[in-house]
């Protein structure tokens, strides 16, 4: 194991060095409120983009929303001359994981850098969710409707579907536990008309594919979700490496990719106990798509600080003290020997048994109750097998929402709010 202290983006040397000519590198984060994690994540994938050619960053965020902060910070037409536009855009609760001032300063940075380059050479901003079922649908009506009016028709039996249950699509995955309420013939004949354009036409129609496949992803989640267990979770997450996939297809063979991600997405799910519950990600996914040295997961932790969260799902969210980590786990031992930042970069011989044994690892949703810190929030973690590589925060405060236009809670994710 190799310790670099990080006091500046000249410190993340080392963690560079590890990625290489990796074509994916997934950085992680501890929780979805930190701004310290924010900004070293900020600070590496600038690196990534203008030291070593990364095309683009795709986030855990849905791909409409996405979809107007990539149009702004690559100049594309109908794009928002300032991101912070898009970003105050987002809809969908929580939306201070994109929505904040930590994000909008990493977008102005981007659309600045792309503004002195080609179109073609752009890096792009693209979301890799899976809920966006209404506003997907939206979209596609609005391509269609300049591009293929008779493709519209596949579009609207898709809607007409869904169109019972309103914006209510659990209520769609409860009905669909009887054969005829389902929806995926009409999603199949939908996907067909945009993955056809897409072969032949340009962004937009790659955009309108893409909004085709989150209907149909979304159709399949949301019809697992009301069954309970880790199907729901394992359709959201090959989804997402789906969407990756198609990403770095679209972008060109030599196309590299960064992602943002919960680590609960990015460390690989078999050094976890998410293995034995049945469960995968897109950082094991990824491994083993294009093999250990084709992508670098890299997470986060911290000992203790404040955090941006919510105490139920949909609720209006919140500062919260995050307290010491509990005895015995990687965020206590971290404390105990390490700088008060630091970038580890995992191999080698003889590493410490508490980074290649199972120990506890601390993990914060949108949702989080700092009580239940004595048995809850920690995922037991291989860390030297769960990450290629780890940044250490010992104290991390809260990121700075921005105003968005809408905050409607949907139903909680599986697991809660990761």
């Amino acid at each position: 194991m190799l310790v670099q202290r990080l006091g500046a983006p000249s410190d993340f040397d080392p963690l560079l060095a590890r990625v290489g000519d990796a074509r994916v590198v997934m950085i992680g984060e501890a929780t979805h409120g930190s701004y310290d994690y924010y900004r070293l994540r900020e600070q590496f994938t600038r690196r990534l983009i203008a030291e070593h050619g990364f095309s683009f960053v795709a986030v855990e965020g849905d791909w409409p929303d996405c979809d107007r902060v990539n149009r702004s910070v690559t100049g594309a037409p109908g794009g928002a001359a300032d991101p912070r536009l898009a970003l105050e855009c987002f809809e969908r609760w929580p939306t201070w994981m994109w929505a904040n001032a930590e994000v909008n300063r990493f977008c102005r940075w981007l659309r600045a850098w792309n503004m002195e380059r080609p179109a073609g050479e752009r890096a792009g901003f693209h979301g890799l969710d899976v809920y966006s079922l209404w506003e997907s649908m939206q979209a596609i009506f609005d391509y269609l409707g300049e591009e293929d009016p008779q493709s519209l028709e596949a579009a609207q039996e898709a809607y007409r579907c869904f169109e019972p249950y309103g914006k209510r699509v659990e209520e769609y995955g409860a009905a669909s536990r009887f054969v005829s309420a389902r929806c995926e013939e009409e999603v199949v004949r939908l996907l067909a008309r945009t993955r056809a354009h897409a072969a032949s036409d340009g962004p937009d129609a790659f955009a309108a594919w893409q909004n085709a496949e989150v209907v149909a992803g979304a159709e399949r989640y949301y019809r697992a979700m009301v069954r309970g267990g880790p199907e729901s979770w394992n359709v959201r997450d090959i989804h997402m490496t789906d969407t990756l996939d198609r990403l770095l297809e679209h972008y060109g063979p030599q196309a590299r990719g960064i992602v943002w991600a919960h680590n609960t997405h990015v460390g690989d799910a078999r050094a976890t106990d998410m293995a034995a519950d049945g469960m995968v990600n897109i950082g094991q996914l990824g491994r083993e798509r294009l093999g250990r040295d084709g992508v670098v997961l890299v997470g986060f932790g911290s000992y203790r600080g404040t955090v941006v969260a919510a105490p139920r799902w949909g609720s209006p969210a919140e500062a919260m003290v995050v307290p010491p980590a509990r005895e015995g786990s990687v965020e206590r031992r971290l404390h105990e020997l390490m700088p008060e930042r630091a970038v580890l970069v995992f191999g080698g011989a003889d590493e410490p048994e508490w980074i290649t044994g199972t120990v506890d690892h601390r993990a914060i949703g949108v949702v989080y109750d700092p009580t239940f810190e004595s048995w809850g929030n920690y995922v037991p973690t291989r860390l030297a097998e769960r990450y290629d590589g780890f940044i250490w925060c010992d104290e991390t405060t809260a990121l700075h929402p921005l105003p968005a236009l809408s905050a409607m809670g949907e139903m909680e994710t599986y697991p809660a709010g990761v």
